[in-house]
């Protein structure tokens, strides 16, 4: 029994640093992929979502072989009975597979106009419309922490986002104010999208027994459908003359492969880590992001206006998790 407890502990503790280091690698990587100077046309956001999605399918694909104790035929049967003779099942992925392929692109604006660390921190409004949407659509009831916890959430995001006086040209500021603006709206957008589809798969996934892994394929090639239709009408001529991965680099590759498998990270960390942890987890992302934002990227200077508004953020993720004791949870948040 101690040696149990023991081990569930180091796993809790491990998938904790698995999803920090997850989620900052993200944020910090596409970040600095948006903004290296480099020769040649940089690379389109639209493929490299393209690219993601095409990764989580055969990640997911090869989940379900295993699953299937590495039997082709058995996983192919599952699939074309799960996919194939259920259409209208897999119809309904197609609205949160459209949905999360925007709010993917959103993040690539977003990234190419708000440092790491300020990005990281009003990305935390997703919990905002997350539970905004469960209590519309799944009828949760949120207890006085969960309640207080929003509120300090948008007092805490505000003072983020709150302007500060800086010296420098007036042009440059009026630029740097409209950049930040593009950015702040990608970000919202991308909370109010991340709020519905994530409530709206998890409303699936509990209508139904099917695998995680199965149901992420349906959303992967919706999602593939979708985004690559995007990347055809938005920017189908450079597509023409430069091809797809034009721009690619080591750093989109590994830009893509933390996207593609960021939602099946959590998935697993889910299983073992608690939402305080995972409120710790979100934290220690923050903090890392800010850091690593002034000491190497050098785009992000901390003001106390920042500093009081990220407190009050991290505060708010302990707080809405606390009282939130679920025996277990399904949703992945892509």
């Amino acid at each position: 029994m101690i040696l149990s407890s023991s081990h569930n502990l180091r796993l809790k503790y491990l998938s904790l640093g698995v999803l920090v280091l997850q989620t900052t690698s993200l944020v910090l990587t596409m970040r600095y992929s948006r903004t290296l100077k480099q020769d040649g046309p940089r690379y389109l956001a639209s493929s490299a979502v393209v690219s993601a999605e095409v990764l989580k399918i055969l990640t997911c694909t090869l989940l379900v072989l295993v699953e299937n104790k590495f039997s082709v035929r058995a996983m192919n049967q599952l699939l074309k009975e799960e996919i194939v003779n259920k259409p209208t099942q897999t119809l309904k992925l197609a609205i949160p597979a459209g949905i999360y392929t925007l709010q993917n692109n959103l993040l690539y604006v977003a990234l190419s106009n708000l440092d790491a660390a300020t990005y990281q921190v009003t990305y935390q409004l997703k919990i905002l419309t997350t539970a905004l949407f469960s209590v519309s659509m799944l009828g949760k009831k949120l207890g006085l922490n969960q309640w207080l916890s929003l509120l300090f959430l948008m007092a805490g995001v505000t003072l983020v986002q709150w302007p500060t006086d800086s010296a420098g040209d007036s042009e440059q500021k009026i630029l740097s104010a409209g950049s930040q603006f593009v950015g702040l709206m990608a970000v919202l957008m991308a909370c109010v999208s991340s709020g519905f589809a994530g409530v709206y798969f998890e409303k699936i996934l509990k209508e139904t027994k099917q695998s995680v892994w199965v149901r992420n394929i349906q959303l992967g090639l919706f999602g593939f459908v979708f985004s690559f239709g995007g990347m055809m009408v938005y920017d189908g001529q450079r597509v023409r003359e430069s091809g797809i991965f034009q721009g690619y680099n080591t750093i989109t590759n590994i830009v893509v492969v933390l996207q593609a498998l960021g939602g099946l990270v959590v998935a697993v960390v889910i299983k073992y880590a608690d939402n305080i942890l995972k409120g710790f987890a979100t934290s220690l992302s923050i903090i890392l992001s800010a850091v690593i934002s002034y000491l190497m990227l050098e785009d992000f200077s901390p003001t106390s206006l920042f500093f009081s508004g990220a407190v009050l953020v991290i505060a708010a993720t302990f707080l809405y998790g606390y009282e939130q004791k679920p025996v277990s949870s399904t949703t992945i948040k892509v």
